[in-house]
């Protein structure tokens, strides 16, 4: 079965972030690290407005793709990934989204098929819009904050340091590699080679 229009994508790659100058190597804006890193890799810009979001659209070994970076602040990303799916007909497997993790160490990449937003409101957001949690989703962990008085706003809207910095850094190549991987080879060789601990 083929999807997405004649000519159009037949996948749509979401990186979660916020967008603005304030936000930029924040932990919650793994996904537009992934976003940046990808598109770097396949030799595209994303800066093509479209559906309040940046967009381009990228060759993944034979797939067309289309890179997105919503333009909306992260608890709205929905209202970005929603007119962009509807107008190429893609089904929500096809959706493949890009979000930071606390419940996750620093450096982990975790694929999953589907499943709730863990209490993560860019997912929130889309799963509202397509009407579905059964879409694909990579999370790049960040850690939880040191100690339980620290307000998990400020940690993830924080700019990691040190070891830490190291750690997404790697884990943002990972994320990039397993995105193409998901595509090429499917979700089971994808989960099987780049679901581990940092």
């Amino acid at each position: 079965m083929l999807f997405g229009t004649k000519g159009g994508a037949e996948w749509l790659f979401v990186f979660l972030g916020n967008p603005g100058p304030r936000y930029a190597g924040t932990r919650h804006n793994a996904g537009f690290m992934v976003g940046e890193a990808l598109s770097k890799s396949l030799g595209v810009k994303i800066n093509r407005a479209r559906w309040r979001a940046l967009t381009a659209t990228a060759d993944v070994s034979g797939h067309k793709v289309l890179l997105m970076l919503p333009q909306t602040l992260m608890n709205l990303s929905g209202e970005a990934v929603g007119p962009a799916a509807k107008f190429y007909k893609l089904p929500p497997e096809r959706v493949l989204v890009f979000s930071d993790e606390m419940a996750l160490p620093p450096g982990s990449v975790r694929i999953r098929t589907g499943g709730s937003a863990g209490g993560h409101n860019g997912l929130k957001s889309i799963i509202a819009a397509l009407g579905t949690d059964q879409f694909p989703r990579i999370r790049l962990g960040v850690g939880e904050p040191p100690h339980p008085d620290y307000d998990t706003a400020d940690w993830v809207l924080g700019t990691p340091r040190g070891k830490d910095a190291e750690l997404m850094a790697d884990a943002v190549e990972r994320a990039a590699q397993a995105a193409v991987c998901y595509v090429t080879e499917g979700p089971e060789r994808a989960m099987s080679k780049y679901n581990r601990k940092a």
